[in-house]
């Protein structure tokens, strides 16, 4: 493996990483702060942050990354506004375990609209493993009841969760548009937009902000202005510019390894039907990220392949 192929391997361990910190201080700040409050401020403390780098380590065309103002925008409604407001709306009605376990099926959300509007071919063994991962999330979803499938008695939180992970698959395959763009130069252009669209809405809830915040507040949209809004952003899109959204959607399930980690050294616990359903979905995305190679003659399946070889 390249050295090339490390760096993308550990950009995309480290923005996992930070996203699953994003989901525990994100529980936590939903108690003093509205979701519209801390997508707001979160990126306002990361567009001084972005812009800079973008400019000094990448040093663009800005002329050229704003011709491209159509596709950053799409992408500034869909990764910075809508799923992070998703994610924070929901952490108000669910776990921070139980987001990060329903978004363990994002990879095999990926691979079915790669499938379906991508035109990408999928393997009986890949449809297996994209049914077994929807059996592990529907096990979370129900508490280990499936009979409750049929009752509208879900957690709102956790539905919330299955409209923030179509949203962010959507970005994902629109972000491979977006391989011309400095990566750095393209989200701090999307936050930009971002901040922008959500300046009428501050305008019309402001009053209702709470300015008088704990000190574990501030931390927690210090750090989620830093580490998830600029460094995973920019991890995951360099990681794009390299690997194929499908590929890439496989190591968001570290959020949840992660974000269950982060859980129990803060004293968490973790119940049976999660560790079940939540072993259903790396089962089933496995499956589901195996590749078909040809290799003299052969066809070989290769589980988790990561990278074009």
């Amino acid at each position: 493996m390249s050295l090339k192929k490390y760096s993308v391997l550990l950009f995309l361990v480290l923005a996992n990483l930070f996203w699953a910190g994003n989901y525990v201080f994100g529980q936590y700040l939903v108690v003093e702060m509205s979701p519209l409050q801390m997508t707001f401020f979160r990126w306002l403390i990361a567009v001084f942050l972005l812009v800079p780098l973008a400019h000094f380590i990448e040093r663009p065309n800005w002329k050229s990354v704003w011709k491209e103002w159509k596709t950053l925008l799409v992408l500034a409604v869909l990764g910075i506004i809508s799923y992070n407001f998703l994610l924070y709306e929901a952490l108000q009605y669910t776990t921070s375990l139980n987001a990060a376990l329903v978004n363990s099926i994002n990879p095999a959300v990926i691979v079915l609209f790669s499938v379906l509007f991508l035109k990408e071919k999928i393997q009986l063994k890949n449809m297996i493993g994209l049914m077994i991962s929807l059996l592990g999330v529907l096990l979370v979803l129900t508490k280990g009841q499936l009979h409750l499938i049929f009752h509208n008695n879900y957690n709102q939180g956790d539905i919330l969760m299955i409209f923030a992970i179509i949203v962010w698959t959507i970005y994902s395959i629109i972000g491979r548009k977006t391989k011309n763009i400095p990566p750095i130069a393209a989200t701090s252009v999307s936050v930009i937009f971002a901040l922008i669209m959500l300046l009428p809405m501050i305008a019309v809830n402001g009053s209702d902000f709470n300015l008088n915040l704990s000190h574990q507040a501030l931390i927690g949209i210090l750090y989620m202005g830093m580490f998830p809004s600029v460094c995973s952003f920019i991890f995951w899109n360099i990681s794009l510019r390299h690997i194929d959204a499908s590929k890439a959607g496989i190591y968001l399930n570290l959020i949840t390894v992660f974000t269950a980690i982060i859980g129990l050294i803060l004293g968490k616990s973790i119940s049976v039907v999660q560790v079940v359903g939540g072993v259903l979905v790396f089962m089933g995305v496995y499956l589901t990220s195996m590749k078909v190679k040809a290799r003299k003659g052969k066809v070989e399946q290769i589980p988790g392949e990561t990278f074009k070889i």
